[in-house]
Parts: structure tokens; sequence; C-alpha cells
């Protein structure tokens, strides 16, 4: 399938599997290919469609399944090695198996020999047998979920997927069926409670559609296809064209998983697998029809309408209702094999009768047994007995000929026989079980079974440390007598200690993760007094720590001193602008001196005035003292040139004015404002008025 235009493409699932293509989508989830970043695998990744984890109990009911489903150690089970959530969605992180779908060689292939489809059936049950003993139900047993690898391995995916699924939607009530129509057992259709059993229905219409090429029941719409399943019977596979002649026990075999009662069917895969195994054989035998595997395999159908007591029904409604299947049509009768004709045996006249002349008979005239006459010739002349020793000599040379042949052909079939055995099956001897052994339990178990074992060892998150984690080959694989196993064993989770960073730069504190296996996750800013900028002043984990492999570290970065912005206060009040530098962090000085134009109290200058600083840097304060104070001279009766050099030089400026009354013109001065040795400003005007 495509992946254009997948936002998910491309993503870094939890900071640890980086999405690379897009595998395949349905109704609850994406698949996706990706690589885990810290174990630099490829793995596939089911991440959920958004919305369905927004559920809290859905989500917990999720991650127990996918946790479950993680116990399962199986050689035919897809693995499963981690889960998660990412941004509200969880994913699992399974085994990914480079190969193709059972649903693909259906499409190619099918109709298969029923051989063949016994073949690719047995490992898929199998697997569901684990999972039962585990306590698990597929649910959603179909050819897409059955994966086949390049070298022909077979695997079940998705266990326990549909039952977390099924855990948050009620099929009953919403009207949700969760697993694919085709293969949906009749009681989650009618009361969306399944158990073992549906997984059985599910696997028996998988087989039917490999024997024949179709699904047994079909429609135009999911709910016929599921109204089929509930009220009508799959058919027997020998009715359909197949690949080759279905026997009668196959047939069996196929109607008692898919009977529609499950109380009808075998109770588990584990049974299932079992009959699947005698059918097997009996194929392999050549068997064109076993009657005592056909009755064992048969469903005893239930009598309709037993237990309810109608007493109205005829009683030929009780009685048992039998499978009629096209081998069982009545055949013309063909003619019966006449025995031959045994020859007679040849009579050999004992030795003392051999020279006795025969006794006198008429020439053409044979004489039988009893006084009647026989047409069969007798010879002219008497046999010799050296005729006779020597034919019996031969018979008894060809019979011991005979003997000796006869045996060393069934001592030759008996060798061959054997050495074939021994080359396909008797050199061999199965893996045994080794995961979750302890190291030492798992090297006694294969010395008990005669093996060897060599020993790797691997971080796991879910196995304790010191157990078996996996085995190659798996528990149950073949393997020659002698043979060695290679075994993993759990060095626990994968955990570094977090390096001290406190103080460091943030290029230095990087280069220490990464030695760590740690990595820099968010770097962010703050202020502060003392610390040098760019040096690292918090981290999100403490020193000392232990960490997963990869864990993102947010890092806090000194800025240095806050900066801090610095006002003009000329012409203001001077103590003001002490108190607010003051506040705002800074060291005051302050000077004062007079001015002429500043106020007493404002500040005439200030020194930085403007700019940022930062705190306890110095800002200079003058502050005015006002103007001078000097005292008008007296200058009464003087000329009003005398008058005006007397007041420049005392530092006044000067302006003439004349007196509103009794003005003369003389030119002399009558007072002066302000007023004689009075104090005014230096440099201020002092008006003389002239009489």
């Amino acid at each position: 399938m495509t992946s254009t235009g997948d936002p998910l493409v491309g993503h870094l699932l939890d900071g640890r599997y980086q999405v690379t293509a897009r595998l395949a989508r349905g109704g609850m989830a994406t698949v996706y290919q990706a690589v885990d970043n810290r174990l630099t695998r490829v793995v596939a990744v089911k991440v959920m469609h958004i919305g369905l984890g927004d559920d809290a109990e859905f989500a917990r009911k999720f991650d127990r399944e996918a946790r479950a489903a993680a116990r399962l150690s199986h050689p035919n089970v897809v693995s499963v090695f981690d889960q998660g959530h990412d941004n509200g969605r969880p994913y699992i992180v399974m085994e990914f198996v480079q190969g193709r779908t059972l649903r693909d060689l259906i499409t190619r292939e099918a109709p298969l020999t029923p051989l063949r489809a016994l073949e690719i059936i047995e490992p898929v049950l199998s697997a569901l047998s684990a999972a039962h003993d585990a306590g698990l139900v597929h649910r959603d047993v179909k050819p897409e979920n059955v994966l086949i690898s390049e070298r022909g391995q077979i695997k079940v995916a998705d266990f326990g997927l549909a039952k977390a699924i099924s855990a948050q939607t009620s099929t009953a009530t919403q009207g949700l069926l969760i697993g694919t129509v085709s293969y949906l057992p009749p009681e989650l259709v009618v009361s969306g409670r399944s158990d073992a059993r549906s997984d059985v229905y599910s696997t028996g219409v998988v087989l039917f559609e490999m024997l024949t090429g179709r699904k047994p029941h079909t429609g135009d719409t999911p709910i016929q296809v599921a109204y089929a399943h509930v009220h009508k019977d799959v058919p027997p596979p020998s009715s359909l064209p197949t690949a080759g002649p279905v026997p009668p026990y196959l047939d069996a075999l196929i109607a008692r998983a898919t009977a529609r009662e499950s109380d009808l069917r075998p109770p588990d895969a584990k049974v299932m697998l079992t009959q699947v195994r005698r059918v097997r054989a009996a194929l392999r035998e050549g068997l064109t029809d076993d009657p005592d595997l056909t009755q064992d395999l048969t469903v005893t159908l239930r009598p309709l309408g037993a237990g309810r007591g109608d007493a109205s029904r005829d009683a030929a409604d009780y009685e048992a209702t039998q499978l009629v299947f096209g081998n069982d049509l009545p055949r013309a009768r063909p003619e019966p094999i006449r025995p031959r004709a045994r020859p007679e045996p040849i009579r050999y006249a004992p030795p003392h009768m051999v020279d006795a002349p025969p006794p006198a008979v008429p020439r053409n005239h044979n004489v039988a047994p009893h006084g009647r006459e026989s047409s069969l010739p007798l010879p002219s002349s008497p046999i010799s007995a050296q005729r006779l020793e020597q034919d019996r000599r031969r018979l008894t040379r060809n019979r011991r000929r005979g003997w000796l042949a006869l045996l060393l052909v069934l001592l030759l079939t008996t060798v061959a026989a054997l050495t074939g055995w021994y080359l396909v099956d008797g050199r061999f001897t199965s893996a045994p079980a080794l995961t979750s052994l302890s190291q030492s339990d798992a090297a006694h178990a294969a010395d008990s079974a005669g093996l060897r074992i060599a020993f790797d060892s691997a971080y796991s998150e879910s196995v304790s440390k010191g157990m078996v984690i996996s085995t190659s080959p798996g528990p149950g694989a073949k393997i020659v007598d002698g043979g060695e196993i290679s075994a993993v064993v759990s060095k626990g989770p994968e955990r570094y200690l977090m390096p001290a960073v406190l103080g460091q730069t943030e290029a230095a504190a990087e280069a220490a993760l990464t030695k760590a296996n740690l990595r820099v996750g968010t770097v962010t800013g703050r202020y502060h007094e003392s610390a040098a900028p760019g040096t690292v002043l918090f981290a999100s984990e403490r020193s000392g720590s232990p960490l997963k492999s990869q864990t993102g570290i947010d890092l806090v970065l000194s800025r240095g001193p806050k900066p801090i912005p610095i006002r003009d206060w000329s012409g203001k009040s001077a103590a003001e602008a002490r108190k607010a530098l003051q506040r705002a962090g800074f060291k005051v000085t302050r000077t004062s001196e007079h001015s002429s134009s500043v106020p007493a109290g404002r500040v005439i200058s200030q020194t930085p005035d403007s700019g940022t600083g930062v705190a306890k840097d110095s800002v200079a304060l003058t502050e005015s003292l006002g103007p001078v104070m000097v005292k008008v001279p007296m200058v009464r009766a003087m000329g009003v040139q005398a008058a005006t050099d007397v007041m420049r030089k005392a530092g006044f400026k000067v302006r003439t004015a004349k007196v509103s009354q009794n003005y003369l013109g003389v030119g002399y001065v009558a007072y002066t404002d302000p007023a004689a040795r009075s104090k005014a400003p230096k440099g201020s005007t002092i008006t003389l008025y002239l009489v």
C-alpha cells in the first residue's frame, strides 16, 4: 500500500521507532514498517487510528492485551516486542516478517490440494493452541493475519488485539462486528461473545477457502454474509470444484470445525490440531475413505425440538440427520471378479511304482476315475524315474531361489525405509522449550535432551535478568540429535546512569549524554545572576539515575544576568530617581552642584541615561543645589553707568526702568529690584529704577 501523504511516515514514534513506510491499513489500525533506533532492527508497528485511544478504559485494556500477547513465545506466533502511546494513539511493536500473506497465496494459487492446505493450517492451529493455553482468544483469524516468510515459515499475527477492541465496543448494542465478516463465527454475530471455539470456526472457514478457492458464504452486504453464518451451514468442500479429491473424513473435519453451534465444535485449537494431524496422516497413506475416522469427526446433530417438550412433532423429527457426501452416493456395481482356476499340481509317483508297468489300457480309450470315461489322452509312454527326479530337484531350486529373492527384497526395502526414516525424521529431535528458564536450567534441559547450547545476551524490558528470552531453533522445531541451540539470555532492562552535567557548557553536556547512550531533549534558557551564559543550570534527570537507552534529557541553560532597561531621570526629582533605580537592582551614586537652569532637588544629569544594564551596575546622578545666591549691592543715588558696572561686577544682569512717580530724567538710581542688600541668584537680572 502506498504511503504517500501519510503524516506518520518519517515520524519518530516515542523517540525510538523511525517510521519508514506504510504496509497496510484496516478499520481499527494502520501497520507501518519502522526501524528500532535503539536495537537497529526492522520492526512492524501497528498504530491505532485517532480517537480509539481517547477512552481511558479502552487504552488500559489495550495495553493489558498487548502485554499478554507479548508473553506468547511460539515459533508460529508473530512476536510482540513493545507497546506504548504516541500523541494519544496506542501502538504495538511486532516482529517484521518479510514475505507474503496467506491471502496472497490463496489469490494466486487456490484451490490448493488437500495435503498442502493441511500443511499450511497445521502451524496456524499450533499458534492458536499456544494462545488458547495462555487464555488468549484471537477473534480475527483470517488469511490476512497469516504470514508466510520468504523461508516458508508460517506465523500468525494480531494476537490479543481484537479482544482489546471488543472490550470497548459491544457488538450486540452498537452493531460493530470485530473481525472480518467472511470468517465470523455465528455466536459473535448473535451475542457478541466468543471463546476458543470461535477461533476454531474461523480456522475451519480459512481451510475451506484454501480447498475451494472461495468463501463459504457471500452476499451483497456484510450483514447478509453475517446472516448466512448464523442460518446456513458451511457446504462440504467435495461439493465444489477442488484441486484434488476431498475424502469424506476431510469433509467431516470442516463440518465439525464450522458447526453453527459452538458446543459441537472442537473445544479449542489443540483438539482441532490433533484432528488435522489424523486427517493428514490418512491423506499421506492415500486412503480415499476411512469410515472410522469419518465417524469420529462427524458432527452429531441435535434432534429438532429436543428439550422443548413439543408433543405435536412427528417421530421422524427426532431422527438424527446424517451428512451425505459425494463419495457416498450409490455407484454402478462392477462385475464380480471371478477367481482364477488354480493349476493342477504335478504329482509324482512313488519310486516303487515307477518301475511297475502301467496297467493295460486299450489304445485311444481313456478311463476316468470312478469308471467314467475321460476325454483326456494318457501318455503314450511311461515317465522314467530319472526324469522325475530331475524335475523335483529343479522345482526345489526354483522355490529356494524365490524365497531368497523375496528375503532380499524385504531386506532392501527395510534398509531403505530405515534409511529414509533416519534421514527425514529419525536423526532429528524436537527442540525443547527453554524460554523463561534461567540460564542454568536451560543448560540442564538442553543437556538432558542430548543437545548442545550456546548462550548470547541481550537487554529486555519484559524478561527478567538471567532468564532465556528466545531460542533458535524455537520450541518444537526439528534439530539434529546432538545439535546446538542458540539461546539469548536477558541482561535485564537496558539502563544507563545519568552523568553530571550541571555547570558544563551545552556542548560538553551533549557529549557526556551521548557517551552515556542518552540524548539531549528540549533545551531552554533562563537568566541567572552568577552563572556564565551557556552553562547548564538544570537537567530533567538527577545525576546517577538509571535510564533507558536514548532517553531524552531536557536541559536549562544560563542566559547570564537579566538585562534591566535604564530610564533617564534628568530634570526629575533626584530622590524619586534614586529609589526607582535601586528597586531595579542598580547601585546609585549621587553628587550635587548648583545650577541656574535646574531647580534644586532635581537631577541635572545621569550616567548612563539610556540602554540596559544588569543588577548591581552603577548609575551616577547629579543633583541640583539650585543657583548661586549673591547679595545685591547698594547703588542708590549712583548714576546709571556706575550702578550698571557695580551690578555686572557682582554677577548680575541689569535693566533700567523709570520710577512711576516724580520722574525727573536726571539719570540717578532711586532703588533696585530686588532690593539692595537682599540675595538674588547670580546671573539674574536686577532692575534699576531711575529718577
